[in-house]
């Protein structure tokens, strides 16, 4: 027998994909232990380097790598589309977390298609983001597995439907927010209040006409689904919808729109008839987008903390990259009604 035969085998390369399954966090997370940031918790780095050392893994490097410097951080934000001021407000506050934290941010439409959906995925893996915010984005189940294989966090923020339990999401108080602003128009003396709903498929669209519909019966009125006409939250969308209500035999004297951008197609709708606003219908938006404040008249609308909602996305993503897990996987920031000029009592009620 030579020493050849007594010599141990060559142990098996382990690789970061399986060191993260077997402490329980990212890929990106061993990534950081790996190249020595400090973006981790304690805890969770004594962890992986534990394994780092049981395994005796070494980082592979090459002479280029060695003269660069380590990957930069990078977050991804996924919208579905991002023609509205909406999407802004949501980037502006992801954006001011991930700039705090030293990490870029990758912005991406998917416009609800599986291929657009499948080729982001393809650059995903290409440039290993460190975590993923999905906003009002539906993806396959298999993108999502692949997701979860790839050790990338997610979070949800508006989320369409019922994520994963093991996804956070953030939202707002949407019933609430749809409840204040019925509420409002039933205080000044309004009994046929329109309603312009967002889509069905959204879970939002839906909390909003519900609070709708919980403030009419609160009222002693029951919910005339005549007076309530579908809408993409887009303005052309309150703009058609507002025209129907008004070709009813008896038009509503005031519109609840579930998005401001559809309120603004509304009241674009009323001027074209000639009807004034609030004089002639009041109309109360949702989201308070910073231009309605500046709309003729200025709107009445229930306010969204669209930037907050993105930063507390952001913090969630950034900490589920070190580790850390956080304290509730369902978090809804309060809505607030901002009452403006766009409302006051009917004609009939003076």
């Amino acid at each position: 027998m030579t020493a050849d035969d007594t010599a141990p085998a060559p142990r098996a390369k382990v690789t970061i994909t399986e060191i993260a399954r077997q402490a329980g966090v990212s890929v990106p997370t061993v990534s950081r232990v790996v190249n020595g940031r400090s973006d981790v918790s304690p805890r969770t780095r004594a962890r992986v380097e534990d394994l780092l050392r049981l395994h005796g893994y070494r980082k592979r490097r090459s002479a280029a790598s060695a003269a660069s410097p380590a990957r930069a951080a990078l977050l991804d934000l996924v919208f579905n589309d991002l023609d509205s001021p909406w999407a802004v407000e949501i980037i502006r506050g992801v954006e001011e977390v991930a700039h705090a934290a030293g990490v870029g941010t990758v912005v991406s439409a998917i416009h609800g298609r599986s291929g657009d959906a499948r080729e982001w995925m393809r650059n995903l893996r290409s440039r290993a983001s460190d975590g993923v915010i999905l906003v009002t984005s539906a993806l396959e189940p298999t993108l999502h597995e692949q997701l979860r294989i790839l050790g990338v966090p997610i979070v949800v923020v508006d989320p369409m439907g019922s994520p994963s339990v093991d996804t956070p999401t953030i939202g707002a108080a949407n019933w609430s927010g749809g409840l204040a602003a019925t509420e409002h128009l039933l205080a000044l003396g309004h009994r046929r209040i329109g309603l312009i709903a967002g889509p069905p498929r959204l879970l939002c669209s839906r909390a909003r006409y519900d609070g709708y519909r919980a403030a009419l019966e609160a009222a002693g009125l029951t919910v005339d689904e005549s007076l309530v006409v579908p809408g993409d939250f887009h303005p052309e969308s309150g703009f058609t919808g507002c025209t129907a209500l008004l070709d009813l035999p008896e038009p509503p004297t005031a519109l609840f729109a579930a998005s401001d951008q559809m309120a603004l197609g509304a009241i674009e709708a009323l001027r074209r008839r000639g009807l004034r606003v609030p004089e002639d219908m009041s109309v109360v938006g949702f989201d308070d987008l910073p231009e309605v404040r500046w709309s003729a008249p200025p709107l009445t609308t229930v306010r969204q903390p669209l930037a907050d909602m993105g930063k507390l996305a952001a913090r969630t993503v950034l900490s589920l990259a070190r580790g850390e897990h956080p304290d509730s996987p369902r978090v809804e920031l309060g809505t607030e009604l901002v009452v403006r000029s766009s409302t006051t009592a009917p004609r009939t009620a003076h």
